[in-house]
């Protein structure tokens, strides 16, 4: 019902207020890295040579830093102060630090903006609203997908071709989609997923721990694929395309395989920021190796500040080095199913 120049402003105020009902608390950190942000790619799109690069480090190192310290801060004093223990010596007294909410996400969207300006690949916004938009729009604010600079920048400009009663339409179906996703398959594998991880190792028979471990497969499946499907649907009813998350990840044939068609968005925001600048494919072949092995190490320790989101990125870049060493050659000629479920397991 609004005029098309408020539609943004509009967006951005019900996102703020999205946030705020949430977790009030942490908003000045979101709006400080957003005015930040903001001004210093304006600075880098007036400067040319040394500067850029100078200023583009120091945007990376203060994101990177509110990230490590909020989301990771806790992590690094508690396995410090475990290990001063254990040698006789007392721990470091420590607050510990509450985790704003979607700080992993809207740091990676801050990053995209910033390094796309960088490269040339866009120019900064003129408006702050509208950066501010692009940060805050409330579908992908606190678990993605992670929308690029370079995928929205238009959009936010004019959209008005978006802005139709089909888009409308089938963005409505496709959060229907996603809510029956999340309410009636992932809410129902959580129950009996749940009991059985809660029942203790001791009072499990190995069928049990299976079915445990087989519902929680299916449970974050439906969980996450559900949660992007409603934010693509809410996105193109405001006349926003937002890129795909997830394309049947299940019947992937191998871990690589697997990777491109489980949260692609975070896939493509390492291979473009972190795997391509390390060096890419352009590098020794054992070079290349640790390259993408350290690319999984970070995506694991992104997704969580616990050892066994550590060991989780160890894993998968393990098996992505042995996919190109000698696994795909091994199963080339198994068949098709074979393959999936071999993957799947």
């Amino acid at each position: 019902m609004l005029p098309q120049k408020l539609r943004n402003y509009y967006i951005t105020l019900a996102s703020i207020a999205f946030y705020v009902w949430g977790a009030p608390k942490y908003f000045s950190i979101l709006a400080f890295s957003i005015l930040f942000d903001f001004f210093i790619a304006k600075q880098i799109a007036k400067y040319e040579g040394r500067n850029r690069k100078l200023l583009l480090a120091f945007s990376v190192c203060v994101n990177v830093g509110l990230l490590l310290y909020f989301k990771y801060a806790n992590f690094f004093i508690e396995n410090v102060n475990s290990s001063l223990t254990s040698l006789g010596f007392t721990g470091i007294e420590w607050v510990a630090v509450a985790l704003p909410i979607g700080i992993s996400f809207f740091t990676f969207h801050e990053l995209s903006y910033v390094i796309d300006v960088y490269r040339g690949v866009k120019k900064p916004m003129k408006n702050l609203a509208d950066y501010a938009l692009y940060i805050l729009l409330f579908p992908q604010l606190i678990a993605g997908p992670i929308v690029r600079f370079n995928e929205i920048a238009d959009q936010i400009i004019d959209r008005k071709a978006n802005e139709t009663l089909d888009n409308r339409l089938q963005g409505l179906f496709r959060f229907i989609i996603g809510l029956a996703k999340k309410v009636l398959i992932a809410n129902s594998m959580a129950v009996v997923a749940d009991q059985l991880f809660n029942a203790g190792a001791a009072n499990l028979s190995t069928e049990q721990a299976w079915i445990g471990a087989i519902a929680y497969t299916f449970q974050i499946y439906f969980d996450f694929s559900g949660y992007s499907d409603m934010a693509i649907g809410m996105a193109r009813m405001m006349g926003f395309k937002f890129p795909e998350n997830f394309n049947n990840p299940y019947i992937a044939q191998s871990i690589t395989d697997f990777w491109r068609r489980w949260h692609i968005t975070l896939s493509r925001w390492m291979r473009d920021y972190l795997y391509i600048p390390l060096g890419g494919n352009k590098v020794p072949t054992w070079r290349m190796y640790f390259n993408l092995w350290v690319v999984f190490v970070i995506s694991g320790f992104w997704h969580g500040a616990e050892w066994n989101f550590l060991i989780w990125g160890c894993y998968h870049g393990l098996f992505l080095i042995a996919d190109r060493v000698f696994l795909n050659k091994l199963t080339a000629h198994i068949g098709k199913l074979p393959r999936i479920a071999l993957t799947f397991f």
